[in-house]
């Protein structure tokens, strides 16, 4: 059983990253559909105290949009186990974090991730068609500040767009003390744009930082996690790359995820999804929803099967998956 759940709490989102979505945005969720407060608390108790899940992500769309989230995450950290505490975490665009680093860590959150693709402000402004550099860097200042570290920093480079960007953002990064992971961009995006053939793959982001870097890997087993670590001009910084699409690792893969509408998927890339929502509100105990869940992860695949010539992109885009 998967030990790490996350979270998407709202397919919302206010940036407009060209690999995400595309400028007029998506029709969202309808609220009706959502889930609400108590019913994620509820789930999340369930995949904690009967399932086994040790980690709790929340994601989007982008979660600092919704409403109650400072509430769910306090109530998250109270779910009692015989292990102690559940690690709590946040995957966010970073616009208003500033104002909201102190309440999420007071309410319980381990740490954060933050997207941030490109440091110039011309440059983030055509990926994200949104200038709002300046309150990024202010969030991340902010979740420093509180505690919410380390403080992780996820990008993903486009052709011609950024790609000659790598050892600056890493060069930032460092001098900041946050820890940079690269992300092959995948076929998640609501155009259904993407191509293999366009996209930056590992073997050249790392190229392109040992133009500037010493890099030697992390001798640290990287078990689960899906960062390929290295240490930075011998350490004891590091940076990662999460190269989903040519350096899989699905045979380690110990994630699971719930979508804004209350679904579980048991991989980014699944066609296919079981609706928790629908027992919930019908009536279901706590131990019925627990079988659905545990019917739900043995379908989980062997692979994401993105090589494969069958493969089709889901119907999802990313912003209503979470990541």
């Amino acid at each position: 059983m998967a030990t790490d759940l996350r979270v998407s709490l709202t397919d919302k989102c206010n940036l407009r990253c060209t690999y995400c979505m595309p400028a007029e945005g998506l029709d969202w969720m309808a609220g009706s559909d959502q889930l609400t407060e108590d019913e994620v608390v509820r789930l999340v108790t369930v995949a904690v105290e009967r399932l086994g899940v040790r980690e709790v992500r929340f994601t989007g769309g982008e979660p600092l949009v919704r409403r109650g989230l400072v509430d769910i995450v306090a109530r998250t950290k109270a779910i009692e186990t015989p292990l102690g505490a559940v690690e709590t975490s946040l995957t966010t665009n970073g616009l208003g974090l500033a104002r909201t680093a102190v309440a999420l860590a007071e309410a319980g959150l381990d740490r954060v991730n933050v997207s941030l693709d490109s440091v110039r402000r011309e440059t983030f402004h055509q990926l994200t068609r949104r200038d709002r550099l300046h309150d990024v860097v202010a969030g991340l200042e902010g979740a420093a500040a509180a505690g919410l570290g380390p403080v992780k920093v996820n990008a993903v480079l486009m052709r011609g767009v950024n790609d000659d960007q790598a050892a600056e953002l890493l060069g930032w990064c460092l001098e900041r003390g946050y820890e940079l992971r690269f992300i092959e961009q995948m076929p998640l995006d609501a155009q259904h744009g993407w191509s293999r053939d366009g996209m930056i793959v590992a073997d050249e982001i790392l190229a392109s930082l040992e133009a500037a870097f010493v890099l030697t890997p992390a001798e640290e087993p990287r078990g689960s996690a899906p960062a390929e670590r290295f240490l930075v001009n011998g350490g004891p910084a590091t940076v990662g790359v999460i190269a989903s699409v040519t350096r899989p690792f699905c045979g380690d893969c110990d994630r699971v995820r719930l979508t804004a509408d209350g679904q579980v998927r048991t991989c980014l890339f699944a066609r296919e999804e079981s609706d928790l929502r629908g027992a919930m509100r019908g009536g279901a105990t706590d131990a019925e929803l627990a079988e659905r869940w545990l019917v739900a992860m043995r379908g989980k695949a062997a692979g994401h099967g993105i090589d494969d010539p069958t493969f089709l992109q889901p119907s999802r885009p990313m912003s209503a998956i979470g990541g």
